[in-house]
Formats: C-alpha cells, structure tokens, sequence
C-alpha cells in the first residue's frame, strides 16, 4: 500500500508540474516543496547538491535494546565551520551566476542538508537529494525539482563512503572537500567519487618524511576509532617503518564517550617513553581526550595533527594549550576567495528565511533564542539586528580559508565540468538530456585555474595534486594556541624537494631549542653497532663494538662495515687503517737477539781458526784432519751468516740468498764432518799391516767428496730456484691484523728439499760416528761429532712441528734458531773441547795424552 501510495503521489507531483509549470521560486508548489523537504533551497536550470555536518549527531542513550530505539537526531550543537563551508558554496554558486563566460544563459541552484555529522541521516539525505522527496522510495523519482547535477560532500570519510555507495549505483558524481580516506580512490569500488582534498596516502607519506627529517625512530599513534584513523595508521606504520622508524604504541580513540578508555589512552602516553605522538582523527573525539591529558599533566610531548583536527580551533582549551604547544600538523593550503567575508557579513535572519540553519547559527552566535520558552537569565531574545562584526569566532575568519577554499573549487569544477559539457558539439544538448555518468565524463578531464593562479584537476583516482601545509602551534600573547606555517610538501616536485621544512621557525614544546629526541634506545656512537634486544622492536636495541677487523663510521648502524683486504680497523674501530706490513727486522727485539748470536757464533768460529792457526803444530790440532776442520770451520761461518739473510724485508733476491746460503753452508758443514768421520774410522780400524785404506782416501779425494756433495746441494737450489716464482707473498691469515710478507711457498720448498739432502748427509755420518765412538783413543773426536750430530738431528726434528704450528714471522724465527742451535751445536761439540785445551790445558797437548796407547795418525 505504501509504494502506491509513493507511486500515486509522484503522479499526482507530475501532473501538477504539466499544469501548472515549473515555477520561478515563489509559487505555491515550491514554497510546499521548501516545507517538505528540510534544507537551504534555491532553484535554477541545474541543482548542486550538498551536505555539510552543520550540527553534531546525539544517539539514544538507551543501549538495552528493551523497547525500539530513538532514531539519531541533531542534539543542537552548531559547527561555525561548517556552515561557513556552506556560505562558500553558496558564495560561488552566486559568483558562477552572475559570470557572462561560465554556464551563460544558465542558472545553477543548490540544495543544502545538515548530516549531523552522522551515517544514517547522510543516507537519508542522499536518498532525499536523488528521488527529490524527504518520504522517498529508492529507485523511484518524484523530482520536482530542477536536474541534480552532482553531490557536494561530506566531510567526514566514513559518511563520504555511505553517500558515495549510493551515488555510485545511481551514477551521479560526488565531490568531497574534505575525506582524504585513500579506499576512496579505488574507481573500480567508488567510480562516481571525485574530491578537491588530496589522499591519505600522500599525507601519511608526508608524515613519514617529515619524521625521518627530524630523526625522531620512536613514535607513539592515535586513531580515531574508523576508517580515517585505522588506515590512517596503518599506512603511516608501514612508511616509517621503511625509513627506520618504530611504533611505541598504537591506541584507538573511541567514538562513543568513555571516560575509562580515556584514562587507559593517556596512561599510555604518559608510560611510554615515546615524546613523539601522531594522531589521526578528526577534531570533535580528540576533546575528551585532551582534557584527560591535561588532567593528568602529561608533558614534553610533541603531537602530530593529521589533517583532521590540524586548524580546528577548539580543540584545546586555553588553560590546556601549554601541554599541546609545539605541535606539528598538515593541513591543505591557505587560500583566498575574494569577496567572501562581505558576503558572510551579509546574513541575515530576516533576508534569508529558507536558510533553515540560520536561524539555530544566529542563536549560539549571539546566545539568544528566539522563542521566548528558551529565554533564561543570560540569553535573551533574539531580533535579527545582531551585528555579525563583534562575533569573534571561526565563521567570519577567512585569515585562514582551507577547506571553504576546497569546497569553493568542488563548486567551480562543477561548473566547468556543466559548462564542458553544453558547449561540446554542434548540436548542444538540452539540461534535460544531460545524464549525470555524463558529468562524471567531463569531471575526469576538467582543468581550471583558481583565484590564486593554480591548475586544479582531478588524477586518474579522481584526487587533486597533494600539497600541504607544516603548521606548528604556538601560544600567542593571550595565552591561545595559534598557528602558523613553518614548511610544506608538495607531490608534484622531485622526490629530495618533496619537503621543505624552517626549523629555525618551529617553537618547540618546553622552550627547546631543537627538535625533541624520541627514540627507544640512545644512538650507537662511531665504533659500534645494534644489538636488537630479543622479543623487542629493531628500536630498542644495545650498543656493543665492532669486531677486529669491522667498522661502523657512522651511528645506527646494524651490522658493521668490514675493511678491505689489506686494511684493518683502527683502535676506535671507526675507520679502516692499511695494515702494517710485518716481517722479522733488524730493529725488534728478536731480531736483534738472533743478530747478536749469529755475531757471537761467527766471532767465536773466528776465535776457533785463529786459536788453530796459531797452534797448527800442536798434536791437538794435527790430530784431527787440520785442512777439513778448516773447511769445516768456514762453512760454519757461512751457516751462523746464512742467519743473518732470513732477518730484514723479504725481496725476491734476499729469498733467493737465504736459500742458497743455507743450503750450500750446511751441505759443506755435514759433508766435512762426514770425511771426518770416514777418515777417522779408516785411521784407526784400518792399521793393521797391509790393511792401510788411508791411500785410497787421500786429502784430495776428501777433498773431492766435498766439493761433490756441495755441487749438489748447489745443483738442487739452483732447480729448484730457477722453476720458482720469485714473487714476495702477503700472508694475510698469519697475523690477522698485518700482512707478513714471507718467501713464496715454491722457494720455502728450497729451504725444505735443503733440509732433506742435509739430512741423507747427516744421517749416515751420525751412524758411522756412533759406532766409532768407543775407539781407543784419549781424545776420540767420533764421541764429539756423535755428540754434535745428535744435537744437530735433535735440533731439525724438533724444527718440523715448530716449523708446521708457527705462523707469520715467528716461522722465520724457527728457522734462524734452528740454524743458529745446529751451527753452534756442531761449532761446540766438535771443536770446543780442542779449543778449551788449547788454551786451558796445554799441558794435555801432548802426542801421549792425544793419542794415547795408539799411534798418532797424522791426517
């Protein structure tokens, strides 16, 4: 019954139009219609749509669902803002009228609803804006009105989303002043939705660089209980995140009055340790909020305003201001419309009784009333003759126009869109041909400029360019919060010119003189790096150094930066250093301890063939093969300066010295004990009549065997030398911290196929001395060679795990004690007991005390 009787009305609606024609704003019919349907009417050839949170929304107190609830009404509370939004509208709707070049021979009209700042009246308005009647039925019109061409609003992007569902299935275009929700620029789920405010995704962005250009890594967030604060979060969390940056804490601001919630939202702030603290809400949640924060005295805090609540003017109370002063917002540009103030000063209650909200404006403006049951002690009755110039209030303060500035730009993209649309073709269309997906069309290729000289249009989203305001609160001279601008940010430019920022200009909370510091953790000084803490954010970490070898030259750095191959780090571990390049040298203590006893081993050998060439025909000396203890002596002579190559620099040449030197002295030392040996063995067992072996081993085949043995020796260096690559190597493992140059491998092999010749030398020379040693003689020099041999084995056994186990220049070290220890050892053992005779006790230098019961063996 109800649909037809919906369906008899709008035919009744159109055949009282047929007859009695659409009428100029004065008729019967109009003035019913003006009656019916709440709002700010004016009717033209066209009708823009809007909605506007005029007065705040007020919801049933009764939660207990016992009985149906009361729908959501107006609790009477009057937002001066807004209706200057909608003074702006009507402003430029006025202005396009009377323009000779936009929309000539057209009227626009406009068709204005208070949401209450609330979803479910925004739908019923919308629903009343589209079918054209307060009693509507979806899907079907009953317009009386003129063309609704498109919907200005609202404000808030929840209610935005509500409103642009329905518009969206209806294809008539939106433009919002002030929803900045990013969802919103998803065409595929909203493609009727445009707005002259930019995204939230460009000011979480503008958020993010601006956090990461003050340094702070450790901030607090807020959100407003909805899809503006939530996403609003979500999307500053995942930027900073990138650049660094950590969440101390992340709270929910709730819609609905809850002093306990507060209370818990503010305990929070005040136990966190986060001084940084972003807030994206709108103005009108965030009160309560704020006087808990003043309640409990909260502060050295420094809040970030989105652009919801960045300019609003009664957020904070004057006795609060000082907890809220050095605050950092975004908010759209200051703009200027020219004209608008005289326009707003010209309301009048009397002049303009269709505005239905000038009248509840007129009542908190002036506190009057003007029913005489509303009149108390101090409010009197209104006359209409109030002067609008001693209001002090945010309605005629067009110092700071921003989003009047975007409503203003809705209207005129608007018109320009209409105005595209009329003149296109040959054959204009009629208003009455114009559909509204149409306007959608030409509202995505619109462009214009503004007052001020800017070309504003709509993306491919249906956003304009984002630029931004960096407003910073600071307490003027009353004692108020005021604000002014310190920076901006602006999409359009070069990502590194994006923001700009006057630190200088900001006034910071508790008079500082630089940006606050917020961090969980103190900065990592140079030298050393973050340790996350286990179970905590990448923010809350400890320092500890760097590794040998790393570095960090820089602060907060995770992991340190390692040197180059030949470079170490330095003692602050904050720069790489070259390595020193370490080799056994003259100058250090060891080398010149094994200096000194190479010294002292050649000066005594020196002693020894002086003491011998002065006593050459003493029995002692005659005894014992004078012409090979004289090789044998020069060759030591050789082994204690072969020494003295393995000390100094490392050069291809002194490597090759070292070598030969070594090799060829020693193979001359061990072949010339060896003749010794053989010759005393073949003295004194081969003596017997006819049995003299001495004539087939004369002093020139001695002589011989040890020029044979030592050519071979010299055969085997030379080979191998001349095969091996003669480069100085860099041993980089041996001493972490220095390079040791060292011989290369292929000539540390000469050294070691040296050994091995000395040793097939040694060994049997060992064993033909150790068998000899019990001959009948007083002075039997085969017990001090055993004696000598055996040490000089001992000596190059013990060589081989030293050698293998010792690393950098110690591995030279071995091998010069090794050296030094063998040469002595034979130098000691063979010829000092001759030596200590000789000079201590000549009276045993005797033929009798040398040879005993034997026969003296000349040799």
């Amino acid at each position: 019954m109800d649909l037809h009787k919906e369906v008899l009305h709008c035919l009744i609606c159109s055949l009282l139009i047929y007859y009695l024609c659409l009428c100029e704003g004065n008729g019967p019919l109009c003035q019913l219609q003006r009656s019916v349907i709440p709002g700010i009417y004016k009717y033209g050839d066209m009708i823009i749509g809007g909605v506007f949170p005029v007065q705040r929304s007020r919801s049933t107190e009764d939660l207990s669902f016992t009985s149906n609830p009361d729908s959501t009404v107006c609790d009477g509370s009057f937002d001066f803002r807004s209706y200057r939004w909608i003074r702006g509208m009507i402003y430029a709707i006025n202005e396009i009228n009377r323009n000779e070049h936009l929309l000539p021979n057209f009227t626009l009209g406009y068709a204005i609803h208070d949401t209450c700042d609330n979803v479910a009246e925004s739908v019923e308005k919308t629903f009343t804006l589209v079918t054209g009647s307060v009693k509507y039925t979806p899907n079907y019109q009953c317009q009386i009105t003129p063309l609704l061409t498109t919907v200005i609003g609202e404000s808030a992007s929840g209610i935005s989303i509500a409103m642009a569902r329905i518009l969206g299935t209806y294809h008539y275009p939106q433009v919002s002043y002030y929803s900045s929700l990013n969802v919103l620029s998803n065409k595929k789920e909203f493609p009727s939705f445009f707005r002259t405010i930019p995204s939230d995704t460009f000011q979480t962005t503008a958020f993010a660089l601006l956090v990461a250009h003050l340094g702070w890594k450790w901030v607090g967030t807020l959100a407003e209980d909805n899809d503006y604060g939530h996403l609003g979060v979500q999307l500053f969390t995942e930027e900073v995140q990138k650049l660094g940056t950590c969440i101390a804490f992340s709270e929910t601001i709730p819609l609905a009055f809850s002093k306990t919630r507060y209370e818990e939202i503010a305990a929070t702030i005040k136990r966190s340790s986060a001084t940084v603290i972003i807030v994206f809400s709108g103005d009108t949640n965030l009160l309560p909020l704020f006087w808990e924060v003043a309640k409990q005295n909260i502060t050295g805090r420094t809040w970030l305003a989105s652009e919801g609540w960045s300019t609003s003017a009664f957020v904070v109370a004057k006795d609060q201001a000082e907890y809220f002063s050095g605050a950092l917002g975004l908010a759209i540009p200051v703009g200027h419309i020219a004209g608008l103030l005289e326009f707003l000063l010209q309301l009048n209650p009397m002049a303009d009784p269709e505005d239905l909200y000038i009248k509840p404006f007129w009542e908190h403006a002036f506190g009057c009333s003007w029913t005489e049951t509303k009149l108390q002690d101090n409010i009197t009755l209104c006359t209409g003759h109030e002067n609008l110039l001693t209001l002090n209030n945010v309605y005629t303060d067009v110092s700071q126009l921003r989003i009047t500035c975007n409503v203003y730009n809705a209207v005129y993209a608007i018109a320009n869109a209409l105005n595209n649309i009329l003149s296109s073709g040959n054959k204009k269309p009629a208003i009455e041909e114009i559909k509204p997906w149409q306007i959608i069309q030409s509202l995505k290729k619109v462009r214009f400029t503004d007052q001020a000289g800017k070309i504003l249009y709509f993306d491919e989203n249906g956003d304009p360019v984002a630029k931004y305001d960096i407003l910073n609160w600071y307490i003027g001279e009353d004692g108020n919060l005021l604000y002014r601008k310190v920076g901006s940010y602006d999409a359009s430019a070069a990502e590194d010119q994006r923001l700009t920022l006057d630190e200088q200009a900001i006034i910071w909370n508790d008079a500082l003189q630089e940006p606050p510091r917020s961090q969980c953790s103190s900065s990592c000084k140079l030298g050393f790096r973050k340790s996350i803490l286990q179970g905590q954010s990448m923010c809350c970490f400890d320092c500890i150094p760097c590794s040998e070898g790393e570095i960090s030259n820089g602060s907060d750095f995770t992991e340190c930066i390692k040197c180059p191959e030949d470079y170490w780090s330095n003692k602050n571990k904050d720069s790489c250093i070259p390595k020193d390049m370490d080799f056994l040298s003259f100058e250090e203590p060891l080398g010149i301890t094994f200096s000194v006893l190479a010294v002292i081993g050649i000066s005594q050998t020196l002693a020894v063939v002086v003491v011998f060439i002065k006593h050459i025909h003493t029995p002692i000396v005659r005894a014992h093969n004078i012409e090979m203890s004289f090789f044998l002596l020069f060759s030591l002579i050789l082994c204690f300066l072969s020494s003295l190559t393995f000390i100094g620099k490392p050069s291809s040449g002194l490597c090759v010295l070292r070598q030969t030197v070594f090799g060829v002295s020693f193979a001359l030392c061990i072949s010339c004990v060896l003749v010794k040996t053989l010759v005393v063995i073949l003295a004194f067992t081969m003596s017997k009549p006819n049995q003299n072996m001495m004539k087939y081993f004369k002093p020139s085949h001695q002589r011989a065997f040890v020029g044979l043995a030592t050519l071979i020796q010299i055969a085997i260096c030379v080979g191998l030398i001349s095969s091996a690559n003669l480069s100085i190597k860099k041993n980089r493992d041996a001493v972490i911290t220095k390079i040791v140059l060292e011989c290369n491998l292929e000539l540390e092999l000469v050294f070691l196929f040296a050994i091995g010749y000395i040793a097939l030398l040694a060994l049997p020379c060992f064993v033909l001395a150790f068998l000899a040693r019990n001959l009948p003689d007083t002075f039997n020099e085969t017990k001090f060679i055993t004696f000598s041999l055996l040490l000089f084995v001992m000596v190059w056994v013990s060589f081989i795990p030293g050698y293998i186990s010792t690393k950098g220049k110690y591995v030279t070290a071995v091998e010069i004690f090794a050296i030094l220890s063998s040469a002595a050892g034979l130098l000691g053992c063979i010829f000092f007991p001759k030596y200590y005779i000789i000079l201590l006790k000549p009276e045993r230098n005797t033929r009798k005390n040398v040879t005993g019961h034997s026969s003296l063996v000349r040799m």
